[in-house]
């Protein structure tokens, strides 16, 4: 137990009879939840942690093989839910943990009751009939200037994901937990990120789930938020009047009352 807590960083908070674990979008860590997850703390053990190369995980941990696809991560949830002993658990996952949490759902039956998915995405790329976002050219180039400037790709992109020009600081938050991650790491975990797809994996979802979507997402528009919905068996939406990515963020209190009569 000690080597997954450590390797994640997990922390352990709240004391209600059911779980509540939240797992962090790309560039991020577990301070993301700072406003969502205390809300939630009467009523639930909540839980927080860091995908192997964020926030204040085991660097020393990662694998370039295991971590080359969301299985790597999905395997670390599922651990990290083994050693917690969790059962009918309600899983918030943001962005890129949305799609974690649809299979790790799948491969521990009983572990999670409950699926919270805020602005997911299962393929970030159009395909025919399918409006992911992003051109494949598009995605490619995104990658590129990752790999060549870590630096300049964090303080350019990191403000237009968080959307709210209006509100700089919190722009400059991500950009902050973009620049302070592993670069390496950072391009590897970005290419898995952006070229997967979940698609086929959403009707495997048998559990239910709330779909969060932002009313303005440039990472996940309006119509791949539809798609998990629709695609998803027990499923509702909810468009939030939030913009931008990252609403656990920007606008944690919406968040919070869309949560709430679900959980």
């Amino acid at each position: 137990m000690a080597g997954t807590i450590k390797r994640n960083n997990v922390r352990v908070r709240g004391a209600g009879h059911r779980t509540m674990i939240f797992a962090h979008g790309f560039g991020c860590d577990q301070n993301m939840w700072r406003f969502v997850a205390p809300a939630f703390e009467k009523d639930f053990m909540t839980v927080v942690f860091d995908h192997v190369g964020a926030g204040g995980s085991d660097l020393s941990a990662y694998d370039s093989a295991k971590y080359s696809t969301l299985s790597g991560y999905t395997k670390d949830v599922v651990e990290i839910g083994t050693e917690l002993g969790l059962k009918d658990s309600v899983f918030v996952g943001h962005s890129v943990s949305s799609m974690i949490g649809v299979l790790a759902a799948r491969q521990a039956p009983g572990m999670f009751g409950k699926l919270v998915l805020i602005g997911p995405s299962p393929r970030y790329i159009d395909d025919d009939g399918y409006v992911g976002g992003f051109s494949a050219q598009q995605i490619e180039e995104l990658l590129r200037f990752l790999d060549s400037n870590h630096m300049g790709w964090s303080m350019q992109m990191a403000p237009m994901i968080m959307g709210n020009p209006d509100r700089p600081e919190l722009g400059q938050e991500l950009t902050n937990s973009f620049c302070s991650a592993d670069p390496e790491i950072a391009k590897a975990f970005a290419r898995v990120t952006f070229t997967s797809d979940n698609r086929e994996d959403l009707a495997e979802v048998s559990l239910p789930t709330l779909v969060l979507q932002c009313s303005e997402d440039i990472i996940a528009p309006p119509e791949v938020g539809e798609f998990v919905a629709r695609n998803i068996p027990n499923s509702r939406m909810i468009v939030l009047d939030a913009t931008g990515h990252c609403p656990n963020l920007s606008a944690p209190e919406e968040v919070i009352a869309a949560m709430r009569p679900f959980v």
